[in-house]
């Protein structure tokens, strides 16, 4: 599938993670302040230009998906809340993007990512943080209709790209299911990601192509994780 974009994402550039690393360093309001324009320039609007370019991939995964490329909507802040964190430091060194829907208990739904890190970056599509009635009703699921579930995974085993990570329980479940289907069985909350080195892809506007195949091949498996929560 195609999808017609505006060509304003043209990738990331070396001075964005000279930024990220820069600010973890120094890491003061005095020199954020003298450096914002880099920040804006090189950070903030390639993050918009790239989430304007896939809104209508995601609209086509998800139409109540928030696309709207802003702070607090799709964006990232990069002002760290330190009155949750352990983390004193003011500001991050890491931003992200995320597609979603809107709600208070989106930490509970499925959602699409990307991260950008002074060193690497990554994308996928999973749960930030599964309650345990959301992970109780996902292996019921499983169980109910194990056909379903073989379909949805069945692009799983033919790539590459993704694999899974979270939280594993420390004492297993105890079930009947084949390994392959043990494997998604076992989380306490799990997402799929891809993890990439810095290289050219991410200089270049390629990443919104490569971003796009990559969250279609997620699909079935968003709308089905979706489907438990709705």
């Amino acid at each position: 599938m195609n999808f017609k974009h505006q060509k304003q994402f043209t990738g990331f550039s070396q001075q964005t993670l000279v930024f990220l690393r820069t600010v973890r360093e120094k890491n003061s309001k005095a020199w954020f302040k003298a450096n914002k324009y880099i920040y804006h320039e090189h950070l903030l609007h390639p993050l918009q230009n790239l989430v304007s370019e896939l809104g209508e991939a995601m609209l086509d995964i998800d139409p109540a998906f928030e696309t709207r490329p802003a702070i607090d909507k799709t964006i990232s802040r990069i002002y760290r809340d330190t009155r949750f964190s352990k983390d004193k430091s003011l500001f991050k060194n890491n931003m992200w993007i995320t597609f979603k829907r809107p709600s208070k208990d989106w930490k509970d739904a499925p959602c699409y990512y990307f991260e950008i890190f002074p060193n690497w970056y990554r994308y996928g599509m999973g749960y930030y943080s599964a309650s345990k009635a959301t992970m109780v009703r996902f292996r019921e699921a499983i169980d109910e209709n194990l056909g379903e579930f073989l379909d949805v995974i069945s692009f799983f085993k033919n790539q590459n790209l993704f694999q899974l990570e979270g939280e594993k329980y420390k004492r297993l479940i105890e079930n009947d299911h084949p390994p392959e289907i043990d494997e998604w069985y076992q989380w306490k909350s799990f997402y799929l990601v891809c993890n990439r080195e810095i290289d050219e892809v991410l200089f270049s506007p390629k990443l919104v192509d490569e971003l796009i195949l990559g969250f279609m091949m997620l699909k079935p498996l968003y709308q089905y994780l979706m489907n438990l929560h709705c």
